[in-house]
């Protein structure tokens, strides 16, 4: 008998609620990771995992749930928190590589209520047409924003991370796109959401050929950067330390 996992999401935004029952194993696996990832492309300010009817009987299961859960602190910056997690699985959560930032709750009541005691993070969101003319508009936001928070000395360079960004959806995407810019934790994060499943590649150094040389910018300025598949289109994300900037 094959096994069942139900993925039921409660909430988007301001934080992202995930509610998750049944049997997790490599086969269902999949079908949190996909749950997880769609909860993340809305970029919500944390996301709550309720695993309290989730049975995690297979040890490697444990493997499955921490690689999902722990893949997250690279991208959105929005901290994870397993609630309703017994013994065994908090334990196995903290020991995986790179998870130490995944927290455990009793329940997601209480970690709700103690996200509303901490600062909110700084950050906008703006919807734009992918005309020549968002190129201009997305660098006076990201200037007008870096002098809000107090970091001037970022405006160069996110703007021009932020331009290559929304040219390749003016390019190639054709749709209408929304642009997000965090600061975080002493790091930058930018991402572009857009219509279009068609996934961007950028050019290896000495490629002569057209297109794909500004995404090879934008991971020359970067830390790190990624696309995230999504139902209606993709998320197309970047990550740099304020400092380096």
């Amino acid at each position: 008998m094959s096994s069942q996992l139900v993925c039921r999401p409660e909430q988007e935004l301001p934080v992202a609620i995930l509610r998750v029952s049944g049997v997790l194993d490599t086969v269902t696996g999949d079908a949190l990771e996909q749950a997880v990832s769609r909860c993340l492309s809305a970029q919500p300010e944390a996301l709550l995992v309720d695993v309290a009817a989730l049975d995690v009987a297979d040890p490697l299961a444990l493997d499955v749930l921490s690689a999902v859960v722990c893949r997250t602190a690279e991208w959105p910056a929005a901290p994870v928190i397993l609630c309703g997690a017994g013994p065994g699985t908090a334990r196995a959560i903290a020991q995986w590589p790179g998870c130490d930032a995944v927290e455990v709750a009793d329940d997601c009541a209480k970690a709700l209520a103690g996200l509303h005691d901490e600062p909110e993070p700084r950050r906008i969101r703006v919807r734009m047409r992918p005309v020549p003319d968002a190129c201009r508009q997305v660098r006076q936001l990201v200037a007008q924003t870096c002098a809000a928070w107090h970091r001037k000395e970022l405006a160069a360079t996110v703007g021009l991370i932020a331009t290559e960004l929304v040219a390749n959806v003016v390019r190639h995407a054709h749709t209408t796109m929304e642009f997000t810019l965090g600061l975080r934790d002493g790091r930058v994060w930018l991402t572009v959401r857009d219509g279009s499943r068609l996934l961007p590649r950028p050019k290896e150094p000495g490629v002569s050929e057209a297109g794909g040389r500004g995404l090879q910018l934008v991971r020359e300025l970067t830390d790190a950067w990624g696309v995230l598949p999504v139902p209606d289109g993709k998320v197309v994300w970047t990550r740099l330390t304020a400092g380096a900037a």
